[in-house]
């Protein structure tokens, strides 16, 4: 099965990141991808943090999740929303929801960011917690395409940093897991690609990485190179910079020789 991560370089103008995504989609399944996944925040990148507010959609009903539900139908496609901004009743505050959509355009799952990211170096300041709800419960699901059915991890961005999630993940094993994100420059040149390998290594499991990846109208830098890494940590396609569509070819057999080879998972005593 081919899977594919979708790069974008975000606006705070939701129709042109809307069909941005929708032109890369296009793109990734045109390549024969039949699992893709967007950014976090690919509908928006604001000029602040609050500007997600205005964009918060009920659960099941809005722009956008109407948006990636007609996507996914018309393109035949599973679908990882990336993530969208989620009312939760609390005043000032969202859920960063990502929604993965099936072939004939239901929602198939959902999970909202568990990790709120925190950073402070003296240039840059940024706190996730002022406007967002922290999410709570690990999600995994079971996507079919043609003879093959894949186990599919969720997680997001700053969950990278958290291993324990991944292992909550690997009850039973995933075969790949999903990690759209926006790292900033500063963290993802720094850790990004680190994280992901490691991530891919110690859970003996594809890693689908969709990236935030340029310069946005707000004046914040993301670091991109959404890439896709195999189960011995090797990357196997990267997109350094800008709007760009990485692809590659889950194996199934690589999985099964890895696991076997080095039974790792096996061995898990806590």
């Amino acid at each position: 099965m081919k899977i594919a991560a979708v790069q974008m370089v975000s606006t705070p103008d939701w129709p042109a990141n809307r069909d941005a995504a929708a032109r890369l989609i296009r793109q990734a399944t045109a390549a024969g991808a039949a699992l893709v996944s967007l950014p976090e925040y690919f509908c928006v990148m604001g000029h602040r943090d609050t500007d997600k507010l205005a964009l918060a959609e009920a659960p099941g009903s809005g722009p956008i999740q109407d948006f990636l539900a007609a996507t996914a139908r018309d393109c035949g496609v599973w679908l990882v929303g990336g993530t969208l901004p989620l009312r939760t009743g609390v005043p000032g505050h969202v859920l960063n929801r990502s929604c993965v959509y099936a072939p004939d355009g239901n929602e198939a799952v959902h999970y909202d960011k568990i990790h709120l990211f925190a950073f402070d170096n003296g240039r840059e300041s940024y706190d996730e917690g002022r406007t967002l709800q922290a999410g709570s419960t690990p999600v995994a699901l079971d996507v079919s395409a043609g003879a093959a059915t894949l186990r599919v991890g969720l997680s997001i961005c700053y969950d990278l940093r958290f291993p324990e999630l991944y292992r909550a993940l690997m009850q039973p094993p995933c075969d790949v897991v999903c990690v759209p994100a926006a790292f900033t420059d500063t963290t993802g040149r720094a850790h990004w690609e680190l994280l992901l390998r490691a991530r891919a290594v110690e859970n003996q499991c594809y890693v689908l990485a969709a990236a935030q990846g340029g310069t946005h109208p707000n004046g914040r830098r993301t670091w991109g190179h959404s890439m896709v890494v195999d189960p011995w940590g090797e990357v196997l396609a990267v997109h350094e910079e800008g709007e760009g569509v990485v692809i590659a070819e889950l194996d199934p057999r690589r999985l099964a020789q890895v696991r076997s080879q080095l039974p790792a998972l096996a061995h898990r005593r806590l």
